[in-house]
Protein backbone atom coordinates (compact mmCIF):
# COMPACT_ATOMS: atom_id res chain seq x y z
CA UNK A 1 0.00 0.00 0.00
CA UNK A 2 3.00 2.29 0.53
CA UNK A 3 6.06 2.85 -1.66
CA UNK A 4 8.42 4.05 1.08
CA UNK A 5 8.52 5.46 4.61
CA UNK A 6 8.40 8.96 3.13
CA UNK A 7 5.28 7.94 1.20
CA UNK A 8 3.74 6.88 4.52
CA UNK A 9 4.56 10.26 6.10
CA UNK A 10 3.19 12.33 3.25
CA UNK A 11 -0.03 10.33 2.83
CA UNK A 12 -0.77 10.22 6.54
CA UNK A 13 -0.09 13.95 6.73
CA UNK A 14 -2.77 14.52 4.08
CA UNK A 15 -5.20 13.09 6.62
CA UNK A 16 -3.71 15.34 9.34
CA UNK A 17 -1.86 12.52 11.11
CA UNK A 18 1.70 13.73 11.64
CA UNK A 19 3.98 10.69 11.73
CA UNK A 20 7.65 10.98 12.60
CA UNK A 21 10.33 8.92 10.87
CA UNK A 22 10.11 6.02 13.31
CA UNK A 23 6.33 5.67 12.95
CA UNK A 24 6.49 5.99 9.17
CA UNK A 25 9.23 3.38 8.84
CA UNK A 26 7.45 0.87 11.09
CA UNK A 27 4.14 1.27 9.23
CA UNK A 28 5.95 0.84 5.91
CA UNK A 29 7.69 -2.34 7.09
CA UNK A 30 4.45 -3.80 8.49
CA UNK A 31 2.89 -3.31 5.07
CA UNK A 32 5.91 -4.49 3.06
CA UNK A 33 6.47 -7.61 5.20
CA UNK A 34 2.79 -8.44 5.63
CA UNK A 35 3.19 -8.42 9.42
CA UNK A 36 0.66 -7.26 12.04
CA UNK A 37 1.63 -4.06 13.82
CA UNK A 38 1.39 -3.96 17.63
CA UNK A 39 1.18 -0.36 18.84
CA UNK A 40 1.64 0.08 22.57
CA UNK A 41 1.64 3.14 24.82
CA UNK A 42 -0.42 5.20 27.27
CA UNK A 43 -4.03 5.98 26.52
CA UNK A 44 -4.61 8.92 24.24
CA UNK A 45 -1.35 9.06 22.28
CA UNK A 46 -2.87 8.27 18.88
CA UNK A 47 -2.68 4.48 18.61
CA UNK A 48 -6.23 4.01 17.35
CA UNK A 49 -5.96 7.14 15.22
CA UNK A 50 -2.93 5.63 13.47
CA UNK A 51 -5.02 2.70 12.24
CA UNK A 52 -7.77 5.05 11.11
CA UNK A 53 -5.22 7.24 9.33
CA UNK A 54 -3.72 4.26 7.48
CA UNK A 55 -7.20 3.23 6.33
CA UNK A 56 -8.00 6.75 5.16
CA UNK A 57 -4.64 7.18 3.42
CA UNK A 58 -4.98 3.93 1.46
CA UNK A 59 -8.71 4.02 0.76
CA UNK A 60 -9.16 0.80 2.76
CA UNK A 61 -12.19 -0.05 4.84
CA UNK A 62 -11.64 -0.19 8.59
CA UNK A 63 -12.87 -3.31 10.41
CA UNK A 64 -12.64 -2.84 14.18
CA UNK A 65 -12.65 -5.40 16.96
CA UNK A 66 -13.07 -3.53 20.26
CA UNK A 67 -11.60 -5.72 22.98
CA UNK A 68 -12.99 -5.94 26.50
CA UNK A 69 -12.99 -8.31 29.45
CA UNK A 70 -15.21 -11.27 28.65
CA UNK A 71 -14.78 -11.07 24.87
CA UNK A 72 -15.20 -14.56 23.42
CA UNK A 73 -14.95 -16.42 20.14
CA UNK A 74 -18.56 -15.71 19.26
CA UNK A 75 -17.96 -11.96 19.37
CA UNK A 76 -14.47 -11.97 17.86
CA UNK A 77 -14.58 -14.65 15.14
CA UNK A 78 -18.04 -15.95 14.30
CA UNK A 79 -21.13 -17.60 15.66
CA UNK A 80 -24.04 -19.52 14.22
CA UNK A 81 -27.50 -18.03 13.85
CA UNK A 82 -29.15 -20.56 16.14
CA UNK A 83 -32.63 -19.09 15.83
CA UNK A 84 -32.55 -19.32 12.05
CA UNK A 85 -31.12 -22.84 12.26
CA UNK A 86 -33.96 -23.91 14.56
CA UNK A 87 -36.55 -22.51 12.17
CA UNK A 88 -34.94 -24.40 9.29
CA UNK A 89 -34.95 -27.63 11.31
CA UNK A 90 -38.63 -27.18 12.12
CA UNK A 91 -39.35 -26.68 8.41
CA UNK A 92 -37.43 -29.82 7.39
CA UNK A 93 -39.59 -32.25 5.40
CA UNK A 94 -40.52 -35.37 7.33
CA UNK A 95 -38.21 -38.24 6.60
CA UNK A 96 -35.22 -36.15 5.48
CA UNK A 97 -31.92 -37.64 6.60
CA UNK A 98 -30.27 -35.81 9.52
CA UNK A 99 -26.95 -35.59 7.71
CA UNK A 100 -28.60 -33.58 4.95
CA UNK A 101 -30.24 -31.30 7.49
CA UNK A 102 -26.91 -30.88 9.30
CA UNK A 103 -25.10 -29.91 6.12
CA UNK A 104 -27.87 -27.46 5.33
CA UNK A 105 -27.95 -25.59 8.63
CA UNK A 106 -24.16 -25.45 8.98
CA UNK A 107 -23.66 -23.53 5.78
CA UNK A 108 -22.62 -19.98 5.02
CA UNK A 109 -26.25 -18.89 5.03
CA UNK A 110 -26.42 -19.39 8.79
CA UNK A 111 -22.97 -18.01 9.66
CA UNK A 112 -22.69 -14.68 11.47
CA UNK A 113 -19.24 -13.27 10.72
CA UNK A 114 -17.64 -11.16 13.43
CA UNK A 115 -14.74 -8.71 12.89
CA UNK A 116 -11.87 -11.20 12.58
CA UNK A 117 -13.65 -13.44 10.09
CA UNK A 118 -15.08 -10.43 8.24
CA UNK A 119 -11.59 -9.01 7.69
CA UNK A 120 -10.19 -12.36 6.54
CA UNK A 121 -12.96 -12.89 3.98
CA UNK A 122 -12.84 -9.43 2.42
CA UNK A 123 -11.35 -9.09 -1.07
CA UNK A 124 -11.13 -5.28 -0.88
CA UNK A 125 -8.28 -3.39 0.86
CA UNK A 126 -8.90 -3.68 4.59
CA UNK A 127 -7.36 -2.39 7.80
CA UNK A 128 -8.19 -4.66 10.74
CA UNK A 129 -7.98 -2.78 14.05
CA UNK A 130 -7.84 -4.98 17.15
CA UNK A 131 -8.25 -2.22 19.72
CA UNK A 132 -7.12 -2.40 23.37
CA UNK A 133 -5.91 -5.99 23.09
CA UNK A 134 -4.66 -5.90 26.68
CA UNK A 135 -8.25 -5.66 27.98
CA UNK A 136 -9.12 -9.18 26.83
CA UNK A 137 -8.54 -12.40 28.73
CA UNK A 138 -5.35 -14.33 27.98
CA UNK A 139 -7.41 -17.05 26.29
CA UNK A 140 -8.55 -14.64 23.58
CA UNK A 141 -4.96 -14.22 22.43
CA UNK A 142 -5.11 -17.86 21.35
CA UNK A 143 -7.91 -16.95 18.94
CA UNK A 144 -5.65 -14.33 17.40
CA UNK A 145 -2.62 -16.55 16.84
CA UNK A 146 -4.02 -18.48 13.87
CA UNK A 147 -5.35 -15.30 12.31
CA UNK A 148 -2.08 -13.41 12.73
CA UNK A 149 0.18 -16.33 11.74
CA UNK A 150 -1.54 -17.64 8.62
CA UNK A 151 -4.34 -15.13 8.02
CA UNK A 152 -6.90 -17.86 8.23
CA UNK A 153 -9.79 -18.98 10.42
CA UNK A 154 -10.79 -22.60 10.98
CA UNK A 155 -14.52 -23.27 11.25
CA UNK A 156 -15.01 -26.94 12.22
CA UNK A 157 -18.31 -27.27 10.33
CA UNK A 158 -17.06 -25.56 7.15
CA UNK A 159 -13.29 -25.95 7.10
CA UNK A 160 -10.53 -23.37 6.88
CA UNK A 161 -11.20 -19.90 5.49
CA UNK A 162 -7.98 -18.32 4.20
CA UNK A 163 -7.52 -14.68 3.29
CA UNK A 164 -7.62 -13.94 -0.42
CA UNK A 165 -6.20 -10.50 0.33
CA UNK A 166 -4.34 -9.95 3.58
CA UNK A 167 -5.66 -7.13 5.74
CA UNK A 168 -3.29 -4.60 7.25
CA UNK A 169 -3.57 -5.49 10.95
CA UNK A 170 -3.06 -3.03 13.80
CA UNK A 171 -3.27 -4.17 17.42
CA UNK A 172 -3.27 -1.54 20.15
CA UNK A 173 -2.44 -1.95 23.82
CA UNK A 174 -2.39 0.43 26.78
CA UNK A 175 0.01 -1.99 28.51
CA UNK A 176 -2.33 -2.69 31.42
CA UNK A 177 -1.07 -6.27 31.26
CA UNK A 178 1.76 -8.03 29.48
CA UNK A 179 0.77 -9.62 26.19
CA UNK A 180 2.02 -13.13 25.45
CA UNK A 181 5.36 -13.66 23.73
CA UNK A 182 3.63 -15.81 21.11
CA UNK A 183 1.45 -12.87 20.12
CA UNK A 184 4.29 -10.37 20.16
CA UNK A 185 6.47 -12.66 18.06
CA UNK A 186 3.99 -12.44 15.20
CA UNK A 187 3.99 -8.64 15.15
CA UNK A 188 6.19 -5.67 14.49
CA UNK A 189 6.32 -3.47 17.58
CA UNK A 190 5.82 0.28 17.86
CA UNK A 191 5.77 2.22 21.11
CA UNK A 192 4.00 5.57 21.08
CA UNK A 193 4.53 8.01 23.93
CA UNK A 194 3.18 11.49 24.47
CA UNK A 195 4.69 13.79 21.84
CA UNK A 196 7.21 16.48 22.62
CA UNK A 197 5.74 19.97 23.01
CA UNK A 198 7.19 20.87 19.61
CA UNK A 199 5.50 17.91 17.92
CA UNK A 200 2.23 18.47 19.76
CA UNK A 201 2.30 22.12 18.72
CA UNK A 202 2.48 20.99 15.09
CA UNK A 203 -0.47 18.67 15.67
CA UNK A 204 -2.54 21.45 17.24
CA UNK A 205 -1.78 23.89 14.42
CA UNK A 206 -2.64 21.24 11.82
CA UNK A 207 -5.91 20.10 13.36
CA UNK A 208 -7.29 23.28 14.95
CA UNK A 209 -7.67 25.90 12.22
CA UNK A 210 -7.69 29.45 13.50
CA UNK A 211 -5.52 28.98 16.57
CA UNK A 212 -2.53 31.28 16.79
CA UNK A 213 1.01 29.97 17.10
CA UNK A 214 1.41 31.82 20.40
CA UNK A 215 -1.69 30.26 21.94
CA UNK A 216 -0.74 26.82 20.64
CA UNK A 217 2.69 27.22 22.23
CA UNK A 218 1.17 28.21 25.61
CA UNK A 219 -1.27 25.33 25.40
CA UNK A 220 1.22 22.53 24.73
CA UNK A 221 3.65 23.82 27.35
CA UNK A 222 0.87 23.81 29.94
CA UNK A 223 -0.19 20.30 28.92
CA UNK A 224 3.42 19.13 29.24
CA UNK A 225 3.48 20.55 32.78
CA UNK A 226 0.28 18.68 33.63
CA UNK A 227 1.64 15.40 32.26
CA UNK A 228 4.68 15.73 34.49
CA UNK A 229 2.43 15.62 37.57
CA UNK A 230 1.38 12.45 39.37
CA UNK A 231 -2.16 12.34 37.98
CA UNK A 232 -4.76 9.60 37.78
CA UNK A 233 -5.17 10.35 34.07
CA UNK A 234 -2.77 12.52 32.12
CA UNK A 235 -4.22 14.63 29.29
CA UNK A 236 -4.35 12.83 25.95
CA UNK A 237 -3.58 14.40 22.59
CA UNK A 238 -7.31 14.38 21.86
CA UNK A 239 -7.92 16.36 25.06
CA UNK A 240 -5.21 18.84 24.08
CA UNK A 241 -7.08 19.39 20.81
CA UNK A 242 -10.37 19.72 22.71
CA UNK A 243 -8.76 22.35 24.94
CA UNK A 244 -7.54 24.26 21.91
CA UNK A 245 -11.02 24.25 20.36
CA UNK A 246 -12.50 25.30 23.72
CA UNK A 247 -10.22 28.32 23.90
CA UNK A 248 -11.19 29.28 20.36
CA UNK A 249 -14.88 28.96 21.21
CA UNK A 250 -14.33 31.29 24.18
CA UNK A 251 -12.37 33.65 21.93
CA UNK A 252 -9.45 33.50 24.33
CA UNK A 253 -6.23 34.87 22.89
CA UNK A 254 -4.04 33.72 25.78
CA UNK A 255 -3.96 30.81 28.21
CA UNK A 256 -3.80 32.85 31.39
CA UNK A 257 -4.70 31.76 34.91
CA UNK A 258 -8.35 32.73 34.46
CA UNK A 259 -8.69 30.75 31.21
CA UNK A 260 -7.00 27.71 32.74
CA UNK A 261 -9.18 27.79 35.85
CA UNK A 262 -12.39 28.03 33.81
CA UNK A 263 -11.52 25.28 31.34
CA UNK A 264 -9.31 22.81 33.23
CA UNK A 265 -12.16 20.29 33.25
CA UNK A 266 -11.67 19.84 29.50
CA UNK A 267 -8.36 18.05 30.07
CA UNK A 268 -8.53 16.78 33.66
CA UNK A 269 -11.53 14.61 34.53
CA UNK A 270 -10.76 13.84 38.20
CA UNK A 271 -11.22 16.31 41.05
CA UNK A 272 -7.99 15.16 42.68
CA UNK A 273 -6.11 15.82 39.42
CA UNK A 274 -7.61 19.29 39.11
CA UNK A 275 -6.68 20.10 42.72
CA UNK A 276 -3.11 18.91 42.22
CA UNK A 277 -2.80 20.84 38.96
CA UNK A 278 -4.22 24.00 40.52
CA UNK A 279 -1.65 23.80 43.30
CA UNK A 280 1.18 23.32 40.81
CA UNK A 281 -0.02 26.16 38.57
CA UNK A 282 -0.86 28.50 41.46
CA UNK A 283 -4.60 28.62 40.73
CA UNK A 284 -7.31 29.17 43.35
CA UNK A 285 -9.22 25.88 43.56
CA UNK A 286 -12.51 27.70 44.15
CA UNK A 287 -12.40 29.03 40.61
CA UNK A 288 -11.94 25.68 38.85
CA UNK A 289 -14.51 25.08 36.12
Amino acid sequence: MFASPEDVRSRLAEGEYLADGHIATTVFLADALGKPLLVEGPAGVGKTELAKAVAAATGADLVRLQCYEGLDEGRALYEWNYRKQLLRIQATPEGQDWSDTHDDIFSDEFLLARPLLTAIRRTEPTVLLIDETDKTDVEVEGLLLEVLSDYQVTIPELGTVSAVRRPFVVLTSNATRELSEALKRRCLYLYLDYPTPEREREIVLAQVPGITEALAEQLVRTVATLRALDLKKSPSIAETLDWARTLLALQADALDEDAIARTLGVVLKHVSDQTRAAKELGLPTAELG
